[in-house]
């Protein structure tokens, strides 16, 4: 007979390994399993260890120890399964999951209720009945709490979860201080919402009734937080109970909600501004054990899930501050929608950064107000998983799904959640599971779509008087209590209302204005103002010594050897290009005490293999970076390849630009035409930031850009796109043709005394050009050109003007050459936006005798910049157009049709006359 038939009986052979683990060395296990086989009596069965049945003992395995191992499939099953049996939903009865948790589905029947089973050990009971078993699982894992956790793969955080469940029954057992507080806070989110109900009747407020124990939830893990050295606290969350989380939690005046609901004008006439449930707050707060905090709400759009990103990208950047030792003293934390969470594909974007080099913060706590409900669409529409937080399971993160009618619980798994990030510095989720009491805002009807539902939700008592009864049974609190402290709150509420209505005007607090001193915000005025971005050649020699040589004793790929050491050649032969102006740039801002950040899809090589920040070592894939070895004093270079995402990434680093305003914060594109993929944050975020929410940003995007013949997605950056996209003074664009212009573009970024986005097109044919090159003293004494004139001609002799920008120049150029003219001038824009537009004017008077100007354009003429040119540019309209048709798609799959109208355009720059209506008929 097998050693393990009894197991094998009792289906589980994870017990008969161990259990033979157990038998070789019993330290090695668990301790609730080790006391489970130390206090049992086997009886006469003696196995050794290699299977053999010990001589004389008898072979029959008695009915009570398979019993034993049926009891442990059942603690297996409570553990396992056990939340889809809770009762978490307030409003609704839980679907029906099968197979249930009755025992006979583990072998066992109602006669074993009394008999008491070893098996208790393991869940700290010791030996203990069958029914005392089962209350006590019962209470764990199928109250008001439920916990999905048995998929984690190490077994430490196992043990730490189950020890944590096994304290009082996974039970709370709070002070009667504690409990007041909850009640209070708990007060403060109804009493809120249903003042801003009778005050601003019909105003939409997406209130957070029927999900206020968000409050006291989150208000918990900021005071405990605090104890555990949590230092700062960022967090993300979309409109639903935004308002009574800003005054409630993160201490905005309810004068300056008030003042936003009366729909005042805003005090500076430059700035948009946003509705009230979108605004960002900063604030201090001391906690009740004089611990300081500092609390962040960052803006976010109507587009749910899109701050999530931003909100990991502000925390990084915060934790990569000097006067941050430990990454989990900045705590992050993202408040979903349960629609939104299931729905997005951001969310899974940034979860799967979680544990990413360039984008962990150690953790986040993800809490899910779940209404059950998406504006009209019911849950099971929603989504095909069993819940909505069933994207944690891609980092094996926990889950708590909690009744939100049952406070303490609620206050309850919220610490769980905190300690956990804490102790394993992982991502935890809680499913606040309660509902909407009224439409997806205060104007809707929700008993068009939902009308059973709806009919319960009439009925259904707030948390706070569902609470209040508790402490009134328990006797915490006598009949009153509820009545004066709500009266108390809106006492004040009503002062804030009358201290509003004195002001004309609402004015609106910069978020994270400490991180922004000493920066201004300014106008297109100041944008065209020059900026001395100089430095020194002898800086300049320096950088380009430390990234030219890598250490000596270590072995490289040979090619990679060489490409490194050329850097020294091209500075020496006075011939930097393209990469060289990029290394330069950096270093020398390092120099400065400026920190650099790039990151994107191969950024550490380049896409095009011109970068190479990183250098790894032959035999041991080691990395190397140069450009942290210039000075023991400079500023931090991080460089990370991203995981393929574009809108996460863009939005992370957004965040961290945001938080970082002296960081050179650059997400590249691996091709321009990529970038589309992050739209949502380009609109939303990117160019109207700052005039939406009063935020400044100085977020580079790089843009690989120009028609090589790769076809539709290898060819546009869409730079009409963000064209469009540019007004008064909300950010720059650049399409740059020179080395020394890009470095000098990048070092601009940071020198001027103010921050704005730079969306750049950069080139690919262009990195290995042989005429794009510069020379070291264009880097050191030059600035930023947004013209660059054509130096090569006489202007008295120029008949044809033509205007172009970025790689376009260079296909003119060779052509201008072959043909030999001298009429032609060749003018390049190297800043699209704000347009240089009396740098223009000025180059057409000095060309006066040209009675032909053309704007010239690689692109389609419906893409490009001969839109934006017509917009901006008045004179432009009188010019002739030298672009390829309109298209839908940028450019031709075919490498030689490509080639053709290519070809084309550039025929027509020189000779207007080949613009024959064959052209459009293709």
């Amino acid at each position: 007979m097998d050693k393990y038939s009894f197991l094998n009986a009792a289906h589980t052979a994870y017990f008969a390994d161990l259990y033979d683990q157990y038998l070789q060395n019993p330290d090695a296990i668990e301790p609730s399993w080790r006391a489970f086989f130390q206090g049992y009596d086997f009886g006469s069965e003696n196995y050794g260890m290699d299977g053999e049945i010990v001589e004389g003992v008898s072979t029959q395995i008695p009915e009570h120890v398979q019993k034993e191992f049926q009891v442990v499939k059942l603690i297996d099953g409570y553990r396992s399964r056990g939340h889809l049996f809770t009762k978490t939903n307030p409003v609704r009865a839980r679907r029906k999951y099968a197979p249930t948790l009755e025992i006979e589905n583990f072998g066992l029947s109602k006669s074993d209720l009394n008999t008491v089973f070893s098996a208790g050990e393991i869940i700290g009971i010791g030996a203990n009945t069958l029914q005392v078993i089962i209350d006590h699982l019962e209470r764990i894992y199928c109250d008001s709490i439920g916990v999905e956790y048995m998929f984690i793969r190490k077994p430490e955080e196992i043990q730490w979860i189950q020890d944590k469940l096994n304290i009082n029954d996974n039970h709370p057992q709070f002070t009667v201080d504690e409990k007041k507080y909850i009640l209070k806070k708990l007060n403060e989110a109804v009493a809120f919402e249903s003042f801003l109900h009778t005050k601003y009747v019909g105003q939409k407020r997406f209130s957070l009734e029927g999900n206020e124990s968000l409050i006291p939830a989150v208000d918990a893990i900021i005071e405990r937080a605090a104890d555990e050295g949590v230092k700062e606290f960022v967090m993300g969350m979309a409109h639903r109970g935004r308002l009574s989380t800003l005054t409630n939690i993160f201490g905005k005046s309810a004068k300056d909600i008030f003042s936003e609901f009366d729909g005042k004008d805003y005090e500076q006439k430059v700035f948009d501004g946003d509705v009230k449930y979108h605004l960002g707050w900063t604030s201090n707060r001391e906690t009740y054990n004089n611990k300081k905090i500092n609390l962040n709400i960052a803006p976010n759009p109507s587009h749910l899930e899109t701050v999530g990103a931003v909100v990991q990208g502000i925390a990084r950047a915060k934790q990569d501050k000097n006067e941050i030792s430990d990454a989990s003293q900045v705590l992050p934390i993202v408040v979903h929608g349960d629609a939104a969470i299931a729905g997005q594909g951001i969310v899974y974007e940034v979860v799967q950064m979680a544990k990413l080099d360039g984008y962990r913060t150690n953790g986040t706590i993800h809490i899910v107000v779940n209404n059950q409900i998406g504006f009209t669409t019911n849950y099971l529409d929603g989504r095909s998983s069993t819940y909505c937080t069933d994207v944690a399971k891609v980092t094996l993160s926990p889950v708590l799904h909690v009744n939100a009618d049952d406070a303490e619980a609620v206050v309850h798994a919220a610490l769980f959640a905190l300690h956990f990030r804490m102790k394993f510095k992982r991502d935890v989720f809680i499913d606040l599971l309660g509902y909407r009491k009224y439409g997806h805002n205060e104007g809707d009807e929700p008993k068009f779509t939902q009308p059973l539902l709806y009919k319960a939700i009439a009925k259904h008592k707030n948390p706070r008087d569902l609470y209040a009864k508790r402490l009134l049974d328990e006797g915490t609190i006598d009949e009153g209590y509820v009545k004066h402290i709500e009266a108390k709150y809106k006492e004040k509420l009503e002062e804030k209302l009358e201290d509003s209505r004195k002001e004309d005007k609402t004015e609106i607090t910069p978020f994270m204005q400490e991180e922004w001193k000493g920066l201004q915000r300014v106008t297109e005025i100041e944008m065209m103002e020059s900026v001395d971005t100089t430095v020194s050649r002898d800086v300049l020699k320096d950088v380009a010594k430390v990234i030219s040589n890598l250490p000596k004793d270590q072995k490289f790929f040979r090619k990679i050897q060489r490409l490194v050491e050329s850097r020294q050649t091209m500075f020496d032969e006075n011939r930097l290009d393209w990469a060289m102006a990029e290394h330069l740039a950096y270093g020398s801002l390092l120099l400065e005490g400026f920190n650099v950040r790039i990151s994107g899809q191969d950024v550490e090589r380049g896409t095009f293999s011109h970068r190479h920040a990183v250098v790894k070592v032959e035999d041991s894939e080691e990395e190397i970076v140069l450009l942290n070895h210039i000075s023991e004093s400079q500023g931090q270079f991080s460089i990370y390849n991203s995981l393929l995402s574009e809108y996460g990434v863009v939005g992370f680093d957004y965040g961290y630009a945001m938080a970082s305003p002296n960081t050179l914060t650059i997400w590249e594109a691996q091709f321009g035409d990529f970038s589309n993929g992050a739209q949502i944050m380009i609109d939303q975020y990117i160019s109207s930031g700052e005039d939406k929410w009063k935020m400044s940003n100085g977020l580079v995007l790089l843009l690989p850009h120009g028609y090589e013949g790769q076809g539709a997605e290898h060819s546009s950056g869409r730079m009409e796109r963000y064209l469009q996209l540019c007004a008064k003074d909300n950010m720059f664009v650049a399409d740059c043709t020179t080395p020394a212009n890009m470095f000098h573009l990048l070092r601009r970024q940071m020198k001027a005394n103010y921050r704005k986005p730079l969306i750049v097109f950069t080139p690919k044919s262009l990195l290995r050009h042989p005429k794009v090159i510069s020379t070291v003293d264009e880097f050191a004494n030059g600035s930023f050109q947004m013209l660059i004139d054509d130096e090569m001609v006489d202007a008295a002799k120029v008949k044809t003007l033509v205007f172009v920008t970025g790689k376009f120049y260079y296909d003119l150029l060779e052509e201008q050459e072959k043909l030999g003219r001298d009429d032609i001038a060749l003018v390049r824009v190297e800043q699209l936006f704000p347009l240089p537009a009396e740098a223009i004017r000025a180059t057409l008077k000095k060309y006066e005798n040209a009675d032909d100007v053309v704007w010239a354009q690689e692109e389609p003429r419906n893409m490009g910049a001969y839109g934006h040119m017509l917009m901006h540019l008045e004179e432009a309209r009188q010019w002739r157009a030298a672009s390829r048709r309109p298209y839908g798609a940028p450019a031709a799959g075919s490498s030689v049709r490509s080639k053709i109208r290519h070809q084309e355009v550039i025929d027509y720059v020189f000779d207007k006359s080949k613009n024959n209506q064959t052209r459009y008929k293709e």
